[in-house]
């Protein structure tokens, strides 16, 4: 094969590999990257380790790294897929997930909302994820409380929140010291860009992603937030 050819080659190759959006933030144990994969899926690395979060069928894990920690939110089908998680998890992978997921997929390493856990050098903690007032019907709601989990993982001082899918809870608005929030925001099933927007400044993270978001006006979320300090960055989970 000529050069001509093998630039041609490398192109084509270049040009079918998906654009993950990846952000990368500095740690005294190194590097932590995080890598937007499709809707409430991504992957963070760091260390060597590779950390899958809600690993779903429609996002693309072609050339992605398997996982040493999957961790799950909730029941729901774009948060715990049985068709992802072999394709990420290996067999030293260890699961976290609330027990109603861990009904489900076999081998979880359960925790519940307020628990903690250390795996290496992250720790994982659970942070309750519900609605207060969105339902399917009077007197139900989409997601009970205690069912999910929302998570804050450190690793090297930097604290990471992911929120599952919830609306602006107490516990939410109660985080403290959070250097990067990834929010959740969708109607009917947790909130509008407005009130994630006001749960964000209640508990104030250095830099926050709307995740989650679908159809959502993502304009209006980063209006509400502007000139509060707070870095807000806006990704495309659905390329």
């Amino acid at each position: 094969m000529n050069v001509i050819s093998l630039m041609l080659a490398f192109a084509a190759v270049a040009m079918a590999a998906p654009s993950r959006p990846v952000e990368t933030f500095a740690t005294k144990e190194g590097p932590v990257k995080i890598t937007a994969i499709r809707h409430a899926s991504m992957m963070i690395e760091a260390g060597g380790q590779v950390m899958h979060i809600d690993p779903w069928s429609q996002g693309n894990y072609e050339g992605l790294p398997q996982a040493d920690v999957v961790l799950i939110t909730d029941i729901h089908g774009d948060h715990m897929d049985p068709k992802a998680l072999p394709a990420v998890r290996k067999d030293s992978t260890i699961v976290v997930a609330p027990q109603a997921v861990a009904q489900t997929v076999t081998g979880a390493t359960v925790l519940a909302n307020g628990e903690k856990k250390q795996i290496g050098k992250w720790s994982i903690e659970a942070i309750p994820m519900y609605n207060e007032k969105r339902g399917p019907a009077p007197g139900k709601l989409y997601h009970d409380k205690g069912r999910g989990n929302g998570y804050v993982i450190s690793y090297g001082g930097l604290r990471i929140y992911v929120s599952g899918d919830t609306e602006g809870v107490a516990e939410m608005r109660a985080l403290k010291n959070i250097d990067v929030a990834f929010l959740t925001m969708n109607l009917p099933y947790t909130m509008p860009p407005e009130e994630a927007a006001e749960a964000a400044k209640a508990f104030h993270p250095k830099v926050v992603y709307p995740y989650h978001y679908r159809e959502s006006d993502l304009s209006v979320f980063e209006k509400a937030l502007a000139g509060t300090g707070i870095d807000v960055r806006i990704r495309n989970w659905y390329y």
